[in-house]
């Protein structure tokens, strides 16, 4: 793995990581919400685990399809930032953290896919003809 691969995975272990521990504060040691515990796990905190193995094992096929669990935090904390001005900080700093996962394993999953020759059927398929 290459230097410029290597920050891509630190990016998004480093930021992806954080979201995690952030949403888990969020949801946990402050009283904004009335949500039950069971509800706040199931909503905040289990999507972040799905591909956080993967994450840790810097597979490129997991971080392409951690993308999708992303823009549910990176979503909620823009619907916060416009509807709750008292979590504007706990919003901005989890947009911040969503964004930058977001953009870790984009990078990382394409550049580390392309060096592991890794691709589309149908894109390897076309380079053959």
């Amino acid at each position: 793995m290459n230097a410029s691969i290597a920050r891509y995975r630190w990016l998004a272990l480093i930021s992806y990581v954080g979201l995690l521990v952030w949403v888990i504060l969020w949801q946990f040691a402050t009283d904004y919400s009335e949500l039950s515990v069971h509800f706040k796990i199931v909503f905040y905190v289990l999507p972040l685990l799905f591909p956080l193995l993967g994450i840790i094992k810097a597979k490129p096929y997991t971080h392409a399809w951690a993308n999708f669990v992303l823009m549910w935090y990176f979503l909620h904390s823009l619907t916060q930032l416009y509807v709750a001005p008292e979590q504007r900080l706990w919003a901005g700093v989890e947009l911040a953290l969503a964004s930058l996962a977001f953009a870790g394993c984009t990078l990382f999953a394409r550049h580390q896919g392309r060096a592991l020759g890794l691709g589309l059927k149908k894109a390897k398929e076309q380079q053959q003809d």
